[in-house]
């Protein structure tokens, strides 16, 4: 006896859209069950995951500067894989764009106006597409497995930036600390405000806005959903694969690219050691949540961006580990290519060999 997956020949159209709803529903079952088994109260530890971010003006700012780099990776990530292109090494073009980004402020650190911010953001852009462009070009003349490349590159890069930190690039005055000189004036994002929400979140739906049209109202949006959806019919339609490999990791680079920057030159003020708590990865999760869509994408990555608080809150109030509140993002994402799974797919039980064999007899 085994279990296989045969595909439906129809799907419904209303579990399509209720998928996330549904996972997100499982999520939090699920983690009300882990709660129960800590000894925990689930409805306090639930409120203090999913609710208590969005109840006061202090914690409504952080989850908005969390989500803007989620959604311009998040964004980047969904045209790719509605291409069938699997850019899984967003957290080392983060990374890239972060340090390539960083050379105006570091180098150059009396250029004081705002073509220096923009100088910083495109060269940020740049370094995340330069590092993504190495998977496609990997991709292309070899046909190497982009999700294998992409994914160690992120290695690659993370211990460069603890060598330039560490090394070249290391604060004089930092007290032997493994960080950058801090950035100041226009080498910093300026706030919305007196609080910490930075223009970062202005960018990220600027970019949804963009993506939205691209998707929807452009050719290079329709090659992208054919050759997505049918490779066999976008090669009849004269589109080419290996451009469309190019583009999708060249734009999902360069957004991951202008997310580390945005890091680095908001709430960071400097590079350090450790960027990001893995934005790269968990944008995977936001791309998914939002149904590959960049409108999806926006709220998708505001959701997820209340997990990173309500863990947070969860680890000083409940004084749960920060492994128990990063679970979630892991469990979400399994739900969600669960019901995508059981939507497309039925799973069917199958008899011994030899009962087979009877059968087509």
């Amino acid at each position: 006896m085994k279990l296989v997956l045969e595909k439906r020949s129809e799907h419904s159209e209303f579990m399509t859209l209720m998928s996330p709803l549904l996972a997100i529903a499982l999520t939090v079952f699920t983690g009300a069950i882990i709660f129960a088994v800590q000894g925990l109260n689930p409805f306090e530890a639930l409120y203090v995951y999913f609710i208590e971010p969005v109840t006061s003006v202090w914690s409504l700012e952080e989850v908005f500067v969390k989500a803007a780099p989620l959604i311009l990776i998040g964004a980047g990530l969904s045209v790719c894989y509605m291409a069938n292109v699997w850019n899984i090494g967003a957290e080392g073009q983060l990374t890239m764009g972060a340090i390539v980004g960083s050379i105006v402020p570091i180098v150059f650190t009396s250029w004081q106006s705002p073509l220096a911010l923009v100088t910083m953001i495109t060269l940020g852009a740049l370094g995340g597409a330069l590092y993504a462009a190495i998977p496609a070009f990997l991709k292309n003349r070899f046909n190497a497995n982009e999700i294998l490349t992409s994914l160690m590159m992120v290695y690659i890069a993370q211990l460069f930036l603890d060598w330039v930190v560490r090394g070249p690039w290391k604060d004089p005055k930092g007290f032997n600390f493994p960080q950058s000189i801090a950035f100041e004036g226009w080498q910093l994002l300026p706030t919305l405000g007196d609080g910490r929400v930075h223009i970062g979140i202005i960018l990220a739906i600027i970019v949804v806005v963009i993506l939205t049209v691209l998707m929807s109202r452009t050719l290079k949006g329709f090659e992208i959903l054919v050759i997505g959806n049918s490779p066999r019919a976008g090669r009849f339609a004269g589109f080419s694969r290996k451009k469309i490999v190019w583009f999708c990791l060249l734009l999902s680079g360069g957004l991951a690219g202008i997310a580390g920057i945005g890091e680095v030159a908001g709430p960071s003020g400097q590079l350090q050691p450790t960027i990001s708590p893995g934005y790269g990865f968990t944008a995977i999760i936001v791309a998914f949540l939002g149904r590959l869509n960049p409108i999806g994408v926006l709220f998708a990555g505001v959701m997820l961006a209340i997990t990173y608080i309500g863990g947070e809150a969860a680890q000083i109030d409940l004084g749960v580990s920060d492994k128990t509140a990063q679970v979630f993002q892991g469990i979400l994402l399994f739900y969600i290519l669960a019901c995508d799974t059981l939507i497309l797919y039925r799973i069917k039980m199958l008899g011994s060999t030899k009962q087979q064999s009877v059968a087509a007899e």
